[in-house]
């Protein structure tokens, strides 16, 4: 990676990330050694990048820096478009539509060469007709995990036994071709994953929670890790 790129793709790193990273993180990312990054670090305040932190304690941007645009190169392109394509494939309408449209702003912007590029893309993500049906409607999970609204639904475990279950919804992962639910159980006072083909009867309730010591997304991560 040329240094001009690695000194971007460090301010977007920071960028991101509303919280101080260290200097080590950052080194990963960027697949050099730690003290690449500190003079890194050093040119970039020098520049007159709002960089707050120090060495030994971390680092983070003024969230009121504003990061100019750079252009994709070609395995950006790829990865984004496959991931577009994988969100068409295995996500709900709504999401399906959102990927369609970001492409379409990607691809409006690209110069001519880019944009052949895209047309002679030679990954593709396609849905297969084992998949797992759902009952519920994914759109609306997806959106009370965001709205933070419990959910109450009737789920029926392999070997056919159905218990209600009332749910503080955190997230959803893909382990094609089956998705599934991660929220912490009012019934058994634990984190539980929950197979969204086997999850029956979903109503989203009025009810609000907050994030809690012990039972939010962060703890959960921390469990399986």
């Amino acid at each position: 990676m040329r240094r001009a790129d690695r000194l971007f793709r460090i301010v977007e790193y920071l960028k991101a990330r509303a919280r101080v990273v260290t200097a080590s993180s950052i080194a990963e990312a960027m697949e050099v050694s730690v003290r690449t990054i500190y003079r890194d670090i050093s040119d970039l305040e020098t520049s007159g990048v709002p960089i707050l932190g120090e060495a030994g304690v971390g680092y983070m941007l003024d969230k009121d820096y504003v990061v100019r645009p750079l252009m994709f190169d070609v395995e950006e392109l790829d990865a984004l478009m496959l991931g577009a394509q994988m969100v068409e494939s295995w996500g709900d309408p709504a999401l399906a539509k959102a990927a369609r449209q970001a492409v379409d702003k990607i691809t409006s912007v690209l110069p001519d060469q880019l944009r052949k590029e895209i047309e002679k893309t030679f990954l593709f993500s396609i849905p297969t007709q084992s998949s797992p049906v759902t009952s519920i409607d994914f759109t609306k999970l997806r959106r009370a995990i965001r709205s933070k609204h419990k959910v109450e639904f009737s789920y029926v475990r392999e070997d056919g036994q159905s218990s209600t279950r009332k749910v503080r919804p955190l997230c959803m992962a893909f382990f094609g071709p089956v998705w599934l639910l991660a929220a912490w159980c009012e019934l058994r006072e634990d984190f539980r994953n929950f197979r969204l083909d086997r999850i029956q009867k979903m109503k989203i309730t009025e009810d609000l929670f907050r994030d809690e010591k012990g039972k939010n997304l962060q703890d959960f991560k921390q469990q399986i890790c």
